[in-house]
């Protein structure tokens, strides 16, 4: 795997919702986003942090064009769209190399390698899902992801229910993977620390109906960042949200 970043312009993505609405099992209509709008550069990474039903799912699913019911327009990256879901969903009847040739079938063995490299999965090529613990079904997520080598990346809370130690390690490897690969990417986080480290853009929303509340531009590379940066950044966002409250 090549350590320098590829060149060249992958897109940017621009989200423009002025309404998503839903009906409720009573039959009102219920606004859930309210005039979201914000747009990342070429290969920035974005994420966003809110409240837990505010609706941060919900957007990377218009963005990813699986939810058409809003009102707005939404501009993508040309080109492939991966997505790593909350659950892994993976096939069960399926080996992890399969998993991962299924949605990239043109992918070349070393290709394949050295992505299992990066994840640590060189020995579980013929594992199937139900041999694996919820931290191995997350990496062969990502590998799925990765392996079609999408120009936007969206990402939906992809280390939710796992210890931190655990968490930290796998967190790395997607750093390493987005390093290497040109790519727009939008995460989705509970996780402050995780949302500094990974993000170049941070996006704070409110409770519904939602809307942008701050945007925080993280002017330091990620890679540059020092602990005591990440540290200052971590407490700076966490008083905004508490101010925000």
């Amino acid at each position: 795997m090549n350590d320098a970043r590829p060149v060249g312009e992958v897109g940017r993505l621009d989200v423009r919702i002025k309404r998503k609405a839903f009906t409720a099992a009573a039959g009102d209509r219920r606004e859930l986003l309210h005039d979201m709008s914000f747009a990342l550069a070429d290969r920035e990474v974005g994420v966003l942090v809110g409240p837990s039903g505010c609706g941060k799912t919900t957007m990377l699913r218009i963005i990813a064009g699986l939810d058409r019911d809003f009102e707005g327009a939404i501009t993508r990256p040309p080109g492939r769209i991966g997505m790593v879901f909350q659950e892994p969903r993976l096939l069960p009847w399926r080996s992890v190399e399969d998993n991962v040739r299924l949605v990239a079938p043109g992918i070349d063995e070393a290709a394949l390698a050295s992505l299992f490299v990066v994840l640590e999965l060189e020995g579980y090529r013929r594992h199937y899902p139900g041999e694996l613990s919820l931290g191995l079904a997350r990496r062969v997520a990502l590998a799925r992801a990765f392996a079609i080598e999408p120009e936007l990346l969206l990402l939906d809370e992809p280390y939710a229910s796992l210890d931190a130690a655990l968490a930290r390690r796998l967190r790395e490897q997607l750093a390493a993977l987005m390093e290497t690969r040109a790519m727009t990417a939008l995460l989705v986080t509970h996780d402050l620390e995780e949302a500094v480290r990974l993000g170049d853009r941070i996006f704070l929303l409110s409770t519904r109906p939602t809307r942008i509340v701050a945007e925080l531009p993280l002017g330091v590379p990620r890679r540059a960042r020092t602990e005591a940066e990440v540290a200052a950044i971590v407490a700076d966002v966490a008083n905004r949200i508490a101010l925000a409250s």
